[in-house]
């Protein structure tokens, strides 16, 4: 059985650099590169996982079109088990135009597709049971299991003594707390970007503040990515801690949350303490920003480990 089930969105990312302007109206501009790779966050995770050797399982849902052959033949070849992947015959698989600028920032063009008519019974939870961890990734993109469905999901997974793990994606439709809610006090590891859990605080602005907020809505961990202000970690029991990021030079931010993601986990899964867990997840980030693609960087268990000698220890904030 898997050690970690990652259950969320799939998407076919074309990623094109650098793009610092759109052409005009019927104009063609070039591009040094463009390449098709893996993403949304669950395979961006699953990925990660995988390259950092833990065993790892996919759920979630592509179309029957050749993204979506694209997306199961990634998983497959990094050794993911993709049996829990549904295939949707009439809505085609998700896909998003990401244009890297030369600073390594990106933006985006994204369709849904069957990430949305993902719902709570292409699920079957008998191939969850025996994972360590089940992390829910890319909640609020998905309206078909946002919610009360996700909620379930967790609920029964704490229940069968299943670590649970959450990750959001910025909420086009803004709907926010009003979706997400429901499946907070089920969620053992929330880790999403800063920036969308400050949306779903309300719009409070100090780190410290925002994940009070959810540390009070039923959370038990809440890991903020930070991007170039690093993380900020503070769990139920008032623990809290901040860790930079490292002195590297950045040259795609494409994937660094999930990479990050993907580290805190795998050290979850070799039971280490929180603390290591999130400069572990430090330094899976750095490696993957420093090649094109969401997870082209992410080296192997050991090699990361070298690195984690150059993270920096926490520093406390004051009671």
């Amino acid at each position: 059985m898997p050690e970690v089930t990652c259950v969320g969105i799939l998407v076919a990312d074309v990623v094109g650099k650098p793009v610092e302007q759109m052409p005009e109206r019927g104009k063609l501009s070039l591009v040094e590169r463009m390449e098709l790779h893996s993403g949304g966050c669950a395979a961006n995770t699953a990925i990660g996982l995988a390259k950092l050797g833990i065993d790892t399982a996919i759920v979630g849902k592509v179309g029957t079109d050749g993204f979506g052959d694209f997306m199961v033949q990634c998983f497959a070849q990094q050794g993911i088990a993709t049996d829990g992947i549904a295939r949707d015959t009439e809505t085609a698989t998700s896909a998003t135009m990401v244009m890297v600028h030369g600073d390594g920032e990106r933006s985006f063009l994204h369709y849904l597709g069957a990430n949305a008519t993902f719902r709570l019974e292409d699920i079957d939870y008998d191939k969850l049971r025996g994972s360590k961890i089940l992390h829910v990734a890319g909640s609020l993109v998905m309206p078909a299991f946002d919610g009360e469905p996700t909620a379930q999901l967790l609920k029964q997974a704490q229940q069968d003594g299943i670590i649970t793990a959450l990750d959001t994606v910025w909420d086009a439709q803004g709907r926010w707390m009003n979706a997400l809610a429901p499946a907070l006090p089920y969620v053992d590891y929330f880790l999403p970007s800063y920036e969308e859990a400050r949306m779903l605080a309300g719009g409070l602005d100090d780190p410290a503040d925002v994940a009070k907020f959810l540390i009070n809505a039923g959370v038990k961990v809440v890991g903020l990515k930070m991007g170039e202000r690093g993380c900020y970690v503070r769990t139920v029991d008032g623990a809290k801690f901040r860790i930079p990021i490292m002195n590297i030079q950045a040259i795609d931010a494409l994937g660094a949350g999930d990479a990050y993601v993907a580290g805190f986990l795998a050290g979850l899964v070799k039971d280490w303490d929180i603390e290591t867990c999130a400069r572990f997840a430090t330094a899976v980030g750095a490696s993957c920003v420093q090649s094109l693609g969401a997870t082209t960087g992410i080296k192997t268990f050991g090699e990361t480990l070298q690195i984690l000698g150059g993270v920096a220890q926490p520093v406390r904030d004051n009671p």
